[in-house]
């Protein structure tokens, strides 16, 4: 019997060598601007095959990379032992605690499903298609984050298998420290088989993202700017140019067009009312997509349809103010010629600005912009598309805080800018006590923090 097959014995799932069937389809993550060629992919059926692989990694000296949906992956697995999670796709509702428990596969889609039978929502992610487990780890920010909060803040528990293969349930009272650690500290401390969390009561929302003529946006970007102050929590919204791709399901006059769109979604029967001064500084609509709905339909409706596997390069920066300077780079940079390319303000605050004393370590709080630039590379020639986001950047990047976000952050060398200064010490701390080799260490990496000497 050789080592694979042997190896192969412990576990329910799949363990996949180099040009056997199946190891291209599991070896390839959402952002295709790279391609991981592991040693080795284990596509786990169960936790076993998740604890399982963890050591196997360990004792095979194996760097291990962990992979769900593909969308969290930012460095290539080459050469190492890629746990896949995509088959653990488990989602159970309970209606009476108000909480679902998912599966480390599941995506948003299938939980906006399950929970909207009983009228409930969780803080979904807005696409569809991200995996819920690796979204909510790096803290989540959700069409409804401004009325409840990070989704890394609705999580209840946790079950987790550690760095030395160990399965533990981490909640507030048992491994808090961990607990913490979770909700916004992404795959640093082990991977999560299990995740419950809180549902929200949303049967319906006022939503939609409706189009408007480009030439709208200095007007719209300024009052957007202004109105946003006084922006109800219970309202979530985002302007942004985007290039609208040549095909349907977009109109034939706008197919190819840049235009400006206003994305928004309320918790609430007055929408219409509390959007009335931004609609009206936009003018007359080109689409106008405003609608009530149900909240799968929401969330679909305002983001649009997802985008299906391709390379792109994302840019975030998040800001304190929104000077004229940064305004005008957006609306004179704007987009590169391609595609779904879109460049997007957004504001935050509301709930995410206002968490309970036990919050974990999610996010800038105190931040109410964020500028998220988009761009796929759609030919093999990316010059003109990193040339395009360069500019835009360089401009706005002296304006900036300086902050990122984890889960809309493609940069590992930027990871430790999703955290204030405080929380990213805690969980490098926290990373020392509970994976002082670094083992989870692909993707957006907190190294442990340096034993301290004693002093004499």
């Amino acid at each position: 019997m050789t080592n694979i097959e042997a190896e192969a014995r412990r576990f329910t799932g799949a363990v996949l060598r180099p040009g056997e069937p199946g190891y291209d389809e599991h070896r390839l993550g959402w952002n295709r601007t790279f391609e991981s060629r592991p040693a080795l992919i284990v596509a786990a059926a169960d936790d076993g095959d998740v604890r399982a692989a963890v050591r196997l990694a360990r004792e095979r000296d194996l760097p291990l990379a962990v992979q769900a949906t593909g969308h969290g992956a930012l460095v290539p697995a080459d050469g190492a032992l890629l746990l896949k999670t995509t088959a653990m796709t488990g989602v159970e509702i309970d209606p009476h605690r108000r909480v679902a428990r998912v599966g480390p596969g599941a995506v948003w889609a299938d939980v906006n499903r399950a929970a909207a039978r009983y009228g409930l929502a969780g803080l979904a992610g807005r696409c569809g298609t991200v995996g819920v487990t690796g979204y909510t780890l790096g803290g989540g920010q959700s069409w409804l984050s401004r009325t409840f909060g990070f989704a890394a803040d609705s999580v209840v528990s946790a079950d987790v298998v550690t760095a030395d293969g160990v399965a533990l349930t981490a909640t507030a009272h048992q491994h808090p420290d961990l607990f913490w650690a979770l909700r916004g500290g992404g795959g640093n401390f082990g991977v999560v088989t299990s995740l419950e969390f809180r549902l929200f009561q949303v049967p319906r929302v006022y939503c939609g993202m409706s189009l408007y003529p480009a030439e709208r946006a200095p007007a719209v970007f300024a009052a957007y700017r202004d109105w946003a102050v006084d922006e109800p929590a219970a309202m979530n919204t985002a302007v942004l140019l985007i290039r609208l791709p040549p095909a349907p399901p977009v109109p034939e006059p706008l197919r190819g067009r840049r235009v400006l769109a206003i994305r928004a979604f309320h918790h609430g029967d007055d929408g219409d009312r509390v959007l009335a001064p931004l609609l009206a500084a936009a003018g007359p609509p080109l689409v106008d997509a405003f609608a009530v709905r149900d909240f799968p339909a929401a969330s679909a409706a305002t983001n649009g349809p997802d985008a299906p596997p391709m390379p792109n390069r994302q840019e975030i920066e998040m800001f304190a103010a929104l000077p004229e300077e940064v305004l005008d780079a957006i609306v004179e940079a704007g987009t590169p010629d391609s595609p779904l390319a879109f460049v997007e303000l957004r504001h935050w605050g509301g709930a995410m600005a206002d968490p309970g004393p036990d919050a974990g370590p999610a996010g800038h709080r105190d931040v109410p912009f964020s500028m998220i630039a988009v761009a796929p590379y759609l030919t093999p020639d990316r010059t003109a598309t990193d040339a395009a986001l360069d500019r835009l950047t360089g401009r706005v990047r002296p304006h900036a805080t300086g902050g990122s976000f984890l889960t809309l952050l493609t940069d590992p060398a930027r990871t430790s800018t999703a955290f204030t200064p405080a929380n990213h010490a805690r969980l490098a701390e926290l990373k020392r006590a509970w994976d002082p080799g670094n083992v989870f260490h692909r993707g957006h990496n907190i190294p442990p923090a340096p034993i301290r000497k004693a002093t004499s």
